[in-house]
Parts: C-alpha cells; structure tokens; sequence
C-alpha cells in the first residue's frame, strides 16, 4: 500500500522477511542507517536479505541522508569497523554527494561550515573537482552555509544553535542542508543530525535547501543510478523503497511514487513499542497520518 492509500491498518501486511515480496520488484533503494547500519555495526541478516535480492537479479541502490560523498561513505561501510559486504549492494548514493554538487556549482563563494570537523571531507571533495581550495570563512563572512549536523551531537540540542542562527537569518545566508535526518541511532543512542538545525533555521524564516530524503532530487538521481544498472530500463512500480524513517524514509517514497517496506525496529522503535512493549498501533498509524504515506509492508528487521 501506497501513499494515500486506506487508512484500514489490517491491508498492511507484516512480512516475516523479504522474500515474502521479493517477486514483485526488480530493484531495491534500500536506507542505510537504521536498516543495515546502526553506526557501529552493520546487520548480517539485512546484508544476506540484500545479497539474495540481487542473486535472483535484483539491482540494489543504497540510499543514505548521509552527509558525506559518496565514495567516503562507501570506504565507511566497507571498512574494518563496519564490515558491510561489498556483494549486498550495487551502488549507493548519499545526500552528501549532493550537497558536494551543489558547493562545486558556487565556486569562487565563501561558505561557512556548520558541523563537525569529521565532515571536512565534503569540502576536500569539492576542492579535488574544483582544482582549487573552498573557501571555508566564518559565519560572518560567508556567502552560504553548509549544516552537516551539530558541533558536538553528544553534548548539545537544536536550541543551542538559536543565537547563530538567528544572525545568519538577518545576513539572508541560504542553508543547505547536507543531512536531512532529524535524530539517528547509534546503537541504542539517539542523536541529533542536521535536519534538526535547518528545521529551526526554517522555523524563523530562514532559506534552507534540503539535501536527500524525502526530497525529489535524491530519488531522481537513485533511479538514474538503477537505469544504469538495468540497462536503461527502471519500472517504479517494481522498484521498492526500504526504510525505517517514517519522515525521510516513507514519506520521500510515498512522494516519489514508490512502495516502501517500513522497518519499526528502527529509529522510531521507542515510539512505537512504548516501555519495551508490544506494538503500539495507535502510535503506529499517527506516525503514518503525519509522514503523509503509508507502506506497502511492514517488518521488524529487514531479513531474507
């Protein structure tokens, strides 16, 4: 089911695993963090599922609000720390390659960055195509802004950015916004991510051009990854969306006119089984009235 399908709970099918549906599509844009990921580890039965999918001719496109290139991000999911196996997937695409788009496309202006220094490599990224330096000022200096998430996501809040925020919006500075999520769990954490400053960078009025999930532009360019894996050949309707944001996730494949399996054990697994419990399905279907859309399916965990 479909976005602005029935609202009736009991058409949505809760699958045992992929395999379950895996005969109606030809291709998977598959999250990230949250479904393979959890930012310390990567999950073996998500990676088997995905390698089946692709063994029986399935293409499968990683799609991740990531805030950094694309090779960047690949090396991180391949490395030593999370172990993701290169056979599960065939190309993958993150908000960040973007958002290094759109810093190329504004060369000769100065940017601010607003994030943490492990974010750099977007900049260096741009200075390699470029052949030339970014140049990287403060905020009051800056032409733009580049929000990749909070200085120190362990130790502040959205709040605390008000004040800078507040001067960038009366210098009429653009924000692109390099991660769209609002919070990601590392672990059992959650942690706040760049969607939630340029929220607020919005909130008062601020000019903001958000990067990846749920937007257009992220799904256009995952489909063109797709038509190159096929050959030039993509149905929608056989392509599914995999994701356990119910604002990125759901919502960006409702509106790009994709079925989505919803994974619950994900980012909204407290809300949605409150003190630990069994499933909320009261909690379940405000989370779909507010994305906007609703899932093809439901899962706790993407297995085979």
């Amino acid at each position: 089911m479909t976005a602005g399908a029935s609202a009736d709970r009991s058409r949505i099918p809760f699958i045992a695993g992929l395999r379950d549906i895996a005969d109606e599509y030809d291709a998977i844009l598959c999250d990230g963090w949250g479904v393979l990921i959890d930012g310390r580890r990567h999950f073996p039965e998500a990676a088997e599922a995905l390698r089946r999918f692709r063994a029986r001719g399935g293409s499968v496109v990683l799609i991740t609000n990531a805030s950094r290139p694309d090779e960047e991000v690949r090396r991180q999911l391949l490395g030593l720390g999370l172990g993701v196996p290169q056979d599960c997937f065939d190309d993958l695409l993150s908000a960040g390659e973007l958002a290094l788009r759109e810093i190329v496309a504004r060369a000769g202006q100065a940017v601010y960055h607003l994030g943490p220094p492990r974010d750099d490599g977007l900049f260096r990224a741009a200075a390699r195509r470029l052949g030339a330096p970014i140049m990287r000022v403060g905020p009051q200096a800056a032409d733009y802004i580049v929000c990749t998430g909070l200085f120190d996501e362990r130790n502040e809040t959205p709040s605390d950015y008000d004040e800078q925020l507040a001067a960038l919006k009366a210098r009429d500075l653009t924000m692109l916004c390099a991660n769209p999520d609002i919070v990601v769990a590392i672990g059992n954490d959650l942690v706040y991510c760049a969607g939630a400053i340029a929220e607020r960078y919005a909130a008062i009025g601020g000019r903001v051009l958000t990067l990846g999930k749920p937007h257009a532009p992220i799904y256009a360019a995952a489909l063109e990854r797709l038509k190159n894996l096929r050959g030039g050949k993509v149905d929608k309707a056989r392509t599914l969306a995999i994701g356990d944001g119910a604002f990125t996730d759901l919502a960006g494949a409702g509106r790009a006119g994709l079925d989505c399996l919803f994974i619950i054990h994900g980012v909204h697994r407290a809300e949605l089984h409150p003190g630990g419990g069994a499933l909320d399905e009261a909690a379940l279907e405000s989370l779909f009235a507010r994305a906007g859309a609703r899932p093809k399916a439901l899962a706790r965990e993407l297995f085979w």
